[in-house]
Formats: structure tokens, sequence, C-alpha cells
């Protein structure tokens, strides 16, 4: 060893493993349970710093002040570049080497980014922050952004990006307590494989455990980190649990009695670093060494996977060996950076709808008229970071029709008020942040008492006061107009405002009265219920919707904004209350296209809608994502055709919520949930996007005509740019295998590309489909399955929208028949009804009795005459039985095992049969309260 180094450790030149072995066997073990938290302490005598795990940085650098923003995750999908979400990581990654070198020990080169959870359900509250509905689709995307953001250096990481959230969320209600029955063909088809690509393709360096259970078992104590993400897919970085969660294995799962049972198990399962409360979790780790829950062998695993990470972040070598090393912190908000956020949201905005309508000829307009609240703010979300400006969409239109004669005119369709209360008959008037009367500081009074009042539905609201310009909000005492923007944890600027005879009543964000303190007269926040709220009349002194007819009757074309607040009625602990669109921004469209049918619309949102009366009536309709701060820029450019639009949506838009089912039912394939199965008609489909050009697909050539495990296709097309303008058109390659024993998608998206083509022009485009891509999970077999039939090739614009198709062989395997005499998962059940799937505590998962009528279904099983009994492993809590039908719930029946309550542990119960010679399918219709391990059939 080189005299230079005072350890091996510090030596580059050695190899990592031994690099990190030597410096964790340094730490004391004192410090070594000081390391095992988010914020891990310095150790001077070492030489290692205090490190932070985890920045947010879903779409930009949040939290740490200015810094470059880009589209939510929602929009960013909506891209469907792969190679733009490359260098947006980049610049992401870049910027967190900027705030690194402004202060290391508290901005942290983990990122906790990409989301990539799978979005079954879009009234998951947290729709904006993910990729959406398909696994190809997000794991590609977020795989592009993972290598952004890690750099492409072999050694040296530019930052670290952490997967979250592992796995099945998908809800925000009751998140920290519930469990999501997710059966083996789900999960590995489909919620896996989400998080395989960007593992195995993006080489990400870390992740994060989710707040729910999935099958009984708290994500943080998933047998599948280690089995799975850690084993199998070959991750050798670290995991990290979610903020609060291994304490809430006992406070809210109630899964173990103790903090140090919480923490143990949550360690030795393969999380890392946990994110929590420091003080309590050393305490529990200490405490759990001492009863011998946990070995110092466990910390040093622990430990050396997050340190191997911070080894290849450059911390222990000299500067000079590390690439990223000299990025400083000028590099936040480059003129690039800001740039590439422009292209970003141009490239993300959806055209849903053109009947001609777009794009807008500025040249031949004299009147616009911009209306909605969406028309004139640029609102964040929880992950945004601070906007350094924004350009509101009224601000673009302005800009664009600068001309002379030209004139914009803005109705936001938000009434303004006065409230007057009930108790003393005064109209009210609130203090500012210092509780002085906001009237004081006013040369008039006149706006004192005077709001406008913005409605986002289910009776949410929020007040602006005229006489400060900020937001009503409240401290839980005090009601008061101080808030300069809406940006917190809690949403505190929200009213619930309750109509009712002629008066209103006020709640807060928490559903806590309003009411006028008797000695003061100012608003304040009592105890109680809404019922006890004080009532309000309210006075309209603007009425904002004939504000807003008024301004589209007097315009050529009127453009109305709606949408939601990102952090009103779905956010983070929230989920949306319905797919619809406020009540009131409906009514707002309706009014504007009756004085105006020269309307447009455009949704700035967090996530798909319902609007079939906009679909009908409205002749143009464009989506955006809350997109930071080149929002208006852009949406400006594709609406007068300075940007020819190309996104395409990442998620299916239903026609309602009757559409869905149970919000809580994860099973995608027997419930027809997204594009993949869902066999009814959608308002916009998957992949759907229009352009101001048209496009022509010829030339389909395949360089075989069948397909056989491990073999590829390789597809070569033809698409044509037959417009009259450069436009982008996204080719998408979808699948369809069978015959099949099983359930297959109706479609699956295999592929995708972006190309642009100026007018006239023509490019090839090749797609290359692997054996792999077409296999389903055997349950029968507990393996991944080439099936023997065929697979139709389909290429076009969108799920539904196939151009060309081709069909090929597929020269795979036919599954053999179930032999029930061997031990049988009852988990691995071809179809059910009335059950879930929980935790197995002798190990795996099991069955789990939820409603009546409740069996499970095993296909293709051989019978015997000879089978002369059925056993099964369970445990119960009173009596029961399990009935073996044959070919149906009611069909023939070949035995009962009947179940005493006596014994509530898990045990082998026994009953005869009588079963004929032959193939059918076998059914165990459970009696009662129950949970089914595995069972078998006996000669």
């Amino acid at each position: 060893m080189s005299e230079k180094y005072n350890y091996p450790f510090q030596n580059p030149d050695l190899p990592l493993a031994q690099r990190v072995t030597d410096l964790v066997s340094r730490f004391t073990l004192d410090e070594k349970i000081n390391l095992m938290c988010q914020y891990q302490d310095a150790i001077p005598r070492l030489g290692v710093r205090a490190y932070k795990h985890g920045t947010e940085a879903a779409h930009g650098m949040a939290w740490l002040g200015e810094a470059t923003s880009f589209p939510q995750p929602i929009g960013l999908a909506c891209t469907w570049d792969t190679e733009l979400l490359l260098r947006i990581g980049s610049v992401i990654g870049d910027e967190a080497r900027g705030f690194f070198k402004k202060n290391p020990a508290i901005n942290g080169l983990t990122l906790w980014a990409p989301t990539v959870d799978m979005e079954r359900d879009p009234r998951w509250g947290r729709t904006e922050e993910a990729y959406g509905e398909d696994p190809h689709l997000t794991g590609k995307l977020a795989s592009a952004l993972v290598r952004g953001l890690q750099g492409d250096d072999p050694f040296y990481l530019k930052s670290v990006a952490s997967l979250k959230h592992f796995i099945g969320n998908n809800n925000e209600i009751n998140r920290g307590e519930c469990s999501v029955s997710i059966d083996p063909r789900n999960m590995k088809e489909y919620y896996l494989k989400a998080f395989e690509i960007p593992f195995k393709e993006g080489k990400a360096q870390s992740m994060m455990t989710a707040y729910n259970s999935v099958n009984g078992v708290p994500a943080n104590l998933n047998p599948d980190v280690n089995h799975v993400v850690k084993k199998e897919w070959g991750m050798d970085g670290f995991v990290v649990s979610d903020a609060g969660d291994v304490l809430g294995t006992v406070n809210d799962h109630k899964y173990v009695d103790s903090y140090k049972e919480a923490v143990a198990l949550t360690i030795k399962a393969g999380v890392d670093s946990i994110t929590d409360d420091h003080d309590i979790s050393k305490q529990a780790i200490r405490d759990a060494l001492a009863d011998g829950m946990l070995t110092e062998n466990d910390l040093d695993i622990a430990l050396a996977n997050t340190f191997r990470v911070r080894f290849r972040l450059g911390e222990f070598d000299p500067d000079s060996r590390n690439p990223y090393a000299a990025i400083e912190e000028s590099v936040i908000l480059q003129p690039e950076h800001v740039a590439l956020s422009l292209e970003a949201v141009r490239k993300s905005v959806v055209l849903l709808k053109n009947d001609g309508a777009l794009p807008l000829q500025a040249d031949k307009l004299k009147k616009v008229a911009v209306i909605g609240p969406l028309g004139g703010k640029v609102y964040r979300d929880w992950y945004s970071g601070t906007l350094p400006y924004a350009v509101t969409p009224l601000e673009g239109i302005m800009k664009q029709l600068s001309a002379d004669g030209q004139s914009v005119r803005f109705a936001n369709g938000c009434d303004r008020v006065k409230l007057k209360a009930s108790s003393n008959g005064r109209y009210v008037s609130l203090t500012n942040e210092a509780k002085q009367p906001l009237a004081a500081n006013q040369s008039s009074s006149d706006k004192a008492d005077l709001f406008e009042v913005s409605d986002w539905g289910w009776d949410s609201h929020t007040l602006i006061a005229e006489a400060n310009g900020r937001y009503v909000t409240t401290d839980d005492v005090h009601v008061t107009a101080s808030s300069e923007h809406i940006w917190e944890w809690f949403t505190k600027e929200v009213f619930h405002v309750r109509y009712g005879n002629e008066a209103a009543t006020l709640t807060t964000w928490n559903d806590r009265p309003v009411k006028v303190d008797a000695n003061t007269g100012a608003l304040q926040v009592q105890e109680g219920t809404a019922a006890d709220a004080e009532s309000f009349t309210v006075e309209k002194v603007v009425d904002g919707l004939n504000d807003a007819v008024e301004a589209a009757r007097e315009a050529d074309v009127a453009v109305v904004f709606v949408g939601n607040h990102p952090l009103i009625n779905g956010k983070e602990t929230i989920d949306r209350p319905d797919l619809t669109l406020a009540a009131s921004q409906e009514r707002l469209v309706k009014e504007v296209f009756e004085a105006n049918p020269n309307t447009i619309v455009v949704i700035v949102g967090s996530y798909p809608y319902a609007i079939g009366w906009i679909n009908e009536h409205i002749p143009a309709i464009v989506y955006s994502s809350h997109a930071g701060h080149e929002m208006g820029t852009a949406l400006t450019d594709v609406l007068f055709g300075n940007y020819n639009p190309a996104g395409r949506l990442n998620m299916t838009w239903y026609q309602s919520v009757d559409q869905l089912g149970e919000f809580m039912d994860y099973d995608i394939i027997k419930r027809g949930r997204t594009y993949q199965y869902f066999a009814g008609k959608p308002l916009y489909s998957f992949g759907h996007g229009l352009s101001y050009t048209s496009f022509e697909y010829d030339g389909l050539q395949l360089d075989t005509d069948h397909i056989s495990e491990g073999g590829t296709v390789s597809a070569r097309l033809r698409v044509s740019n037959t417009g009259d303008r450069y436009g982008e058109e996204v080719i998408q390659l979808y699948t369809q295998a069978g015959p099949s024993r099983v359930k297959r998608p109706l479609r699956q998206l295999q592929g995708f590309q972006r190309v642009a083509l100026g007018a006239g022009e023509s490019a090839e485009v090749s797609f290359e489909l692997k054996a792999s891509d077409l296999v389903f999970w055997d349950v029968t077999r507990e393996k991944f399955c080439l099936e023997s039939g065929y697979c139709t090739m389909m290429f076009g614009s969108s799920s539904s929208n196939t151009r060309l198709s081709r069909t090929i062989n597929v020269d795979g395997e036919n599954i053999p028949a179930r032999n029930l005499l061997l031990n049988t998962k009852a988990v691995n059940y071809d179809d059910y009804e009335g059950v879930l799937i929980g935790e197995n505590t002798e190990g795996g998962n099991s069955v789990v009795t939820s409603s009546t009528p409740a069996w499970i279904r095993f296909d293709d099983v051989i019978l015997k005459s000879d089978i002369q009994s059925f056993e099964a492993r369970l445990t119960c809590t009173a009596e029961a039985a399990i009935e073996i039908r044959l070919d149906s719930p009611e069909g023939p029946l070949a035995g009962i095992c009947a179940i005493s309550g006596a014994d509530t542990g898990w045990r082998t119960l026994t009953c005869d049969v009588e079963l004929p010679d032959g193939q059918r399918s076998i059914y165990l219709v459970l009696k009662g309260d129950m949970r089914i391990g595995s069972f078998q059939f006996r000669q």
C-alpha cells in the first residue's frame, strides 16, 4: 500500500469491495448504529463526512431553492421520449451536484426519483408523480431518467436514483395501514416489471419501499427486496425506507409490538437506511442488538450497501479522478437547462381533439378571451422546486398577440364576494400575518372585506383577500389573509364552503368549524364538527361566470383553462373523489361555449379526466400537466402552431368512474383494468395524441414469420409525413398473443419511437421483438413460459389505432396439465372469487376468505379415480368447511372437509374425496373464515 494512504479504503486503486469492507470494519458499533439512518453522522477520525440520504427530484431539484423545473412526471411520460428523459435526468443530476457543492452535509446526491409505481387506477392522489399504467413505458422512461441522473462514467456516479415506492403503491387512503392483494401473475407480469427495467437497464443504485403492506406484509419487510431486487435483478446499491414507515410497522400496521422488532425485521429484510425518527430508531437498533434480534454483521451488510454507493459518488477519492466533482453551484438554472425545460413542456402537450379549430392564426385574430382559473396561474405540486419565474398561459398569449389592434381579455371565472356573519350582521374583514386589519394599510377600505373565491369542487374553495392579494389561511386557531401561495404539506388555504338556504358555512382544510369571535369579531377556528360552523350570507359583488361569458361573447375565440390545483382534492395522502373536473369548471366551459362556439379548452392537470360533454361539444381540447416556469410559453406555442404537438397519453382516459372497479382492487387481469385488459370504450385510449399534420404507415417487413425461445423478430416499416408542416409521430408496437390457457392482454406495448419528420419526409423505423417479451407467468410451475400459438404484431399511433399488423407463429411449449398430487400453493389458482391474498406465517402467501361466495379454481387438473383424500394446510378461527367441486362452484361435489374452530394455529386438514378419471377444473369452495396456505390430493 502506498505510504500516502493511512488506510486501505483511502486507496482509489484498490477494488471497491475491498475498500468498502475495510472502511466498515473500522467503525465502532456505536458509529455503525449512528450511520443507519437517513442523516448519516460524520466520522472525523476516518474522514467520513456527514451525509443525507434523500433529496426530492421528481421533475427537478426540489425544496433547496430556485432550480430548473420540468413537467410533472405524468407530463414527462406523455413525451414518450427516452432521449429527452435522458437529457432531463442529466440536467437534474448536474443541478444536484451544484446544490451538493453549496452544502454537502444537507444537499445529498441520493435523489428520491423516479416514481415507478404502476398507476392501475387514475383516482390515485399521486398520479402526477409517476409514469402511467404500462410497465414497459414506465420502465423505459424511468430507465432513461436514471441513466441521466447517474451519469455515464463506468465507476463514478453523478447522483443516485432511488426508485419508489416498492411495491403495489397506488392508493393514498389508509396507505400506512392497508394491505393490497396481488396474486403471482399480476405481481410478476405487471407490478414488478416496471421496477425490473430501470434496475437491469438503468442500473439504478437505490430504491425506496412503500408505506402499504403487500399480501399482509409491510413493504419494508417484503421478502422480494432481498430475493428479487438484490439477488435476482442484481441491484448492488442500497434500499431506503419511506419516511416514518419503519416505526409505522408498529404504530400503523400493528404488525409487531415493539420498535426493536420493527428495525430488526426491516434491516434483515434488506432495508439499508431508515428514514424515521433518528433517536427512536437508533435506540431500537441498540435494543435489538442487545436482545439478539440483530447482529453487528447485519449492520455491516447494510452499511456496505450504503457506503458502496458513497464511494462511487467520489467522496473518498481525489476530485481529479471524479468527472463530476468539478460541477459548481453556477450550473443551476443555466440557460440551456431552461431551454430544455421549455422543450420538455412542448413535447409533453397532448392534443386530445381537434375539429380544425387549432392551430389559431394570430394574424386573423383581433380579440381573444383567456378564461378560467388556470389561465392566469402557474401552480407547483409538493415535489416541485422553487420556480425562478413563471410564464402563465395568459402572459404567453398576450406576448403572442402583441400587434396593434389585438387585445386579450382575461376572466378567471371566479366570483368576488363579501361575507356577512349571521352572528353579528357585519361583513368579514380579515387581518394579515401580523394580525393587523387589512383596511389599515389601504387608502380606501372598499376592498377590505372583498374576497375572490375559487371553487375547486367537492366543497373545496380558496379565497384571496383583495385588500392585500393574499390567500386566506389558518394556523388552526386564527383565520388570516396571510399566505402568499399554496404550498405546504397541509393545504391550509382550503376552506370547505357549503351552501344552503341562501347562506353558507365555512370549515377549515380539516373540516373544523369557522366562527366569528364574539369579542374581537375576527374569524376563529373552533372545536367541533362541520355542523357547528357559523352561517354567512354570501353577497356576490362580481359574478365570475357572467364576466367570463361576457368576455367570450365579445371575442373571436375563447380559450378556457381548467384543471386542478396540485394540492387540492388529490395529492399525497388524499385520493381523488372522482374523475371529473370541478362542477363549477364544467359549467364555466358550457356557458362560455354557448356564448362563443369558437371555444378551445385547455386542461392543466395532474391526472386523466372524464370530460364526456367537453369532448362531444368543444371543437379542440389540449392537455398539459402542471409544467413549471415555461408552461405558458409552451401552451401558447401549441395553440398558435409555433410548435406541432406530439404528446401521447400515458394512461387511459375513461368516460366515467363507472368504468373503473373497486378502488382497492389491484387485480388488473380479472377486473379488466388498464388498456391491457379493459374491454370497454374509453374516452381517450392509452397512447392517444393528435398532430397538426398527418402520417402514413407502409412497407412493413419482418425478418421471420416465427419466433422461439431465445429468438427475436426484427420489423421495419416506413412512416411518412403526408401533411404540410413539420411534425413528430410516436410509433407504437403492441402485441396480442394466443390462444392461451390463461387470460392474456388484449394488447400489450412492446416498443415505441418518437420520430421527427418534415413535410413530405419519410423515415424507416425498426423494432425488435424478443421471445422473452411474449412470456407470461405460469402459476402451475412458477416460472415464465413462452406458450405455443401465435402473436399479432400491431403498429400504430395509439393502443386503439393500429395502422399495420402481421401475425407470426410462436414456437413455445404447451402447458402441461396440473398434477394436484403435488403440494400446491393455494395462491397459484387460475381464478377466484371472494378471496384476498394474505401472509402465510409458515412462509409465503395464503388465500384468505373475504366475502361470500368464496372459491378458488384450478384448471386442467389430471384426476384419477384412485385418489382417496384431500389435505390442506390452513388456519381458521371458527367452524368452517371446504367443498371440493368439479367444473363450477355449484358443480358435482367430490368431498367436504369440515373445520373445527377450536385450534387457531396452522394445521393440516384431511378428508375423503371421490373423483373420476379425466381432466377437469377443480373448485375449492370456502365456507367460513379461513386462511389456506397449500393443499394436495393423495392416492
